[in-house]
């Protein structure tokens, strides 16, 4: 017999992701209500919103919120803009009691040639 939440999309839905699901079903809620408000015109490829769903989704609310919060702080008027992925792993130098590693807090990490403000 299957488990019960294999045939669901995103399969694991235990506790321990909760946190994580709280903070996706926030910012889809964003991309439904503000977004078309605000403006579809972001600084980066993935877009904030983009970006922040698979960082929490890869590494959880409290290193992938931390990410996305240094995205989101990275995306003012004199930030960077281009092609800027989300991570492939952690920062080695994060921790949960130093969060503030996790970020990547300016853009010097991304190639000039992907700008889009140009």
């Amino acid at each position: 017999m299957a488990e019960p939440s294999a045939g669901r999309a995103g399969g694991d839905f235990s506790p321990a992701r909760w946190p994580g699901l709280l903070g996706i079903g926030l910012i889809r809620v964003y991309k439904l209500t503000l977004s078309p408000f605000i403006g579809q015109n972001c600084r980066y490829l993935p877009t904030c919103s983009s970006y922040g769903e698979e960082c929490i989704r890869r590494y959880g609310l409290w290193a992938g919120g931390w990410m996305t919060l240094a995205r989101f702080q990275r995306c003012g008027p004199f930030g960077a803009s281009g092609y800027d992925p989300v991570p492939e792993e952690l920062p080695s130098e994060g921790r949960w009691y130093r969060p503030w590693a996790y970020g990547r807090w300016t853009g010097k990490h991304i190639d000039p040639k992907t700008r889009l403000d140009l």
